[in-house]
């Protein structure tokens, strides 16, 4: 068996090296590598479009979810406040009713003193 000597050693390396680069050439120049790349590229440009229109759905979904709500609790804000103005408007007549049956209460028994008053009165008189 045989060493090799340095020139055939820098030799063979150097015709690897062109022969490495033939096939790089061949591999680049390939009509069939560029198609299969060209239609990576519109796989990717269509997926890309994809996305994007399912991103524009998801963005409009989300837009019209928020409107919703906003409006359910717009409308649950206008209840509550109905809701409070009724029972105050029954807490002010349920106030009117008690002011207006006490007074009357009140003046039965001005009455009745006065009744008794003037009772008491007529006896003296006597």
């Amino acid at each position: 068996m045989r060493t090799p000597s340095f020139t055939e050693r820098l030799s063979a390396s150097n015709a690897a090296k062109k022969a490495q680069l033939e096939r790089a050439k061949q591999i680049a120049e390939d009509p069939r590598r560029a198609e299969r790349l060209k239609t990576r590229d519109e796989a990717i440009a269509a997926r890309n479009r994809r996305n994007a229109e399912r991103e524009a759905a998801r963005r409009a979904a989300e837009e019209r979810r928020a409107a919703e709500l906003a409006a359910r609790q717009a409308a649950e804000a206008a209840a509550r406040e109905a809701e409070r103005q009724a029972r105050d408007e029954a807490e002010a007549r349920r106030l009117a009713e008690q002011a207006k049956k006490e007074a009357t209460e009140a003046a039965e028994r001005e009455a009745i003193l006065a009744a008794r008053r003037a009772g008491r009165k007529k006896k003296k008189r006597r």
